[in-house]
Formats: structure tokens, sequence, C-alpha cells
């Protein structure tokens, strides 16, 4: 078991000079590995000063991969340092009406139309049969 850091340490390692990241929990100091990463150094750096955990699960590294990792551990995070998921939830609008037509007006029209419409083809109906 190596030394426990916090988060804002290890986000201080951040520069191709000086690469660590986190991953389940753990601490890699991954410079060494920068040019050898299949990736390429941009994944790596982009990944530092976070918990990578996610990042490096959805690549879906292989176990070689992940033994290679033992290499580069320098020690734990301090789970306490690194900030909670927040859900996202969108604020709560108002209805928007955008003709400002009130919905007891709509709702006649919707059942008048439909009559109108009924009443001028029976009305054309009947004119063009009696003539």
């Amino acid at each position: 078991m190596g030394k426990v850091y916090t988060l804002k340490e290890v986000a201080e390692h951040n520069d191709p000079k000086d690469c660590w990241l986190i991953i389940d929990g753990k601490v890699f100091d991954v410079t060494k590995f920068l040019e050898d990463h299949p990736g390429g150094d941009d994944v790596l750096l982009s990944a530092t000063g976070k918990d990578a955990t996610d990042d490096f699960e959805d690549v879906g590294h292989s176990t070689t991969a992940k033994s290679m990792m033992d290499e580069f551990y320098v020690g734990d995070i301090d789970t306490a340092t690194i900030p909670s998921k927040v859900e996202y939830k969108p604020p709560k609008q108002a209805h928007y009406n955008q003709d400002k037509t009130s919905e007891f007006i709509i709702k006649i029209l919707q059942f008048l139309v439909p009559l109108v419409i009924l009443g001028v083809a029976v009305g054309i109906r009947f004119y063009t049969r009696s003539v």
C-alpha cells in the first residue's frame, strides 16, 4: 500500500514531464508511458487531475494493459477529496403557449372546425345534387 494523495496533489502532475492519473482509487505516474501508449499521450494527459476510471474502462483495456499498471502505481487517492457526481436536473419551465390563446378557446376550435368543414361538405353535396 502506497501513500494516500488528495485530488489536488494528483492534479498538480498534469504535464508531459510529470503526468499522474487516478484509476479505481489508485494513483499512477504514467510519465514514462506517455510515448508508448497506443492511444497517444493526449489521451493520458486529458485524463490528469480527475478520476479516469470511466475513461479507462470505456476503452476496454486488455488484461496485459491492466497488469502493466502495477509498475506505474504510486499510491492511493483520498476518496473524500473527489467530488461526488451530481445528477443533472433541467430547470422546470412553465408550459409555453406561443400565441397566448387560452387553452379553452383552442379546445372549442378543435371541436368546431371539423364540424364546420363537415357542414360545408354536406351543403356542397346537397347543392350540387339538386342542380
